[in-house]
């Protein structure tokens, strides 16, 4: 689509969602301008040597020796000081006709990325971000092991425009004793493609993608980033594995060098073409495989049709009352023409290593 057809409007091929791709509008990445970010590193309680001002350590890659608490770590597990769910809580389920409630049950983490304050994620060496996508696996096995935990959702809220209340680089994770509807919908749009194709939908989308690659941004032996064909922001990334596979705990070792390897280059991607903005980064794994009580067959071919993705969302344009009342979203800017700005930038820029 050029800057000069008129616009269109997309359905996701995943989701029973449209979106509205304002091709007319034509922004280019120079016209989305980053809001300064006030300067938080004074008394900063991610950074190393104030290990007392967050709760206490519950997982952590650390030199050897060195005590929980304590300096000497390189990444730090604690709980979000204000947890939106907590483990002491009930899950005792009530409700009065429509109205249900259950306990505030879960489990709110912070995942402290490394122990200084500037080193964005785009910028970390490749094994700082591997041992990261380690500690991503061992928190998502621990927690697994509580059944009550029905899914659990890993994202990172980069900049204050993107719901940070820390410039310190970390990122969140929350399990939930439900699977949230979004999830649910993708999860039963999978299961109705497998049971027509006997194929995975994502597999399929992946195939026709790269068959085509208008929107593929990069790609590597292992993972390939896509700008989504319904993407509801400009600049929106999905990052897909190549090999099925279900559940992120999944990766070969050389798979998640790969992983590694191709979110920092999207990262970095991001930081050269849109001026380093604010964004909401995803990983979309897939729920516990714990059978529901009366729904033994919930999960029955979860690990067939499902497949494990990252959704990056950059926050350059604002959700108002149109998106609100409707659902659609309108993107200024076509997908092609995002994975071509990208791609021009990757392409231009000595930093970048494309597979």
């Amino acid at each position: 689509m050029s800057m000069e057809e008129a616009s269109e409007l997309r359905k996701d091929p995943i989701l029973d969602r449209w979106v509205i791709i304002a091709a007319s509008r034509g922004k280019r990445p120079t016209d989305f301008q980053p809001t300064p970010e006030p300067e938080q590193s004074a008394g900063c309680p991610f950074c190393g040597g104030n290990e007392g001002k967050t709760p206490p350590e519950i997982y952590a890659v650390r030199d050897p020796g060195t005590k929980p608490d304590t300096p000497g770590w390189e990444v730090r597990v604690v709980q979000n000081k204000f947890p939106a769910l907590t483990i002491e809580a009930s899950l005792r389920r009530s409700g009065i006709g429509l109205l249900d409630r259950m306990g505030g049950f879960g489990a709110h983490e912070v995942i402290i990325e490394t122990p200084t304050h500037g080193q964005d994620l785009s910028e970390a060496p490749l094994q700082h971000i591997n041992t990261l996508l380690s500690v991503f696996r061992a928190r998502l096995d621990d927690l697994r092991k509580d059944d009550r935990f029905r899914h659990i959702v890993i994202f990172r809220n980069y900049k204050s425009a993107a719901g940070a209340s820390l410039s310190h680089p970390h990122t969140q994770l929350i399990a939930l004793p439900i699977v949230p509807l979004f999830v649910k919908e993708k999860l039963a749009a999978a299961r109705t493609h497998f049971r027509h194709k006997e194929r995975c939908i994502f597999c399929d989308l992946v195939e026709q993608e790269t068959a085509i690659p208008d929107r593929v941004v990069l790609s590597n032996d292992h993972f390939v980033v896509l700008s989504p064909f319904a993407a509801r922001f400009p600049f929106e990334l999905q990052i897909f594995p190549r090999r099925h596979m279900h559940d992120y705990t999944m990766m070969t070792e050389e798979e998640q060098w790969g992983f590694a390897e191709i979110m920092k280059q999207t990262l970095e991607a991001y930081r050269h073409t849109l001026a380093d903005p604010a964004y909401n980064m995803i990983l979309q794994t897939s729920p516990t495989t714990v059978a529901r009580p009366g729904h033994p067959e919930y999960w029955g071919t979860l690990a067939s049709d499902y497949h494990w993705h990252v959704e990056l969302m950059p926050r350059l344009t604002k959700v108002a009352g149109f998106e609100w009342g409707t659902g659609f979203y309108i993107n200024p800017v076509s997908p092609e023409q995002s994975a071509h700005f990208l791609r021009e930038q990757i392409g231009h820029d000595t930093k970048f290593a494309t597979a």
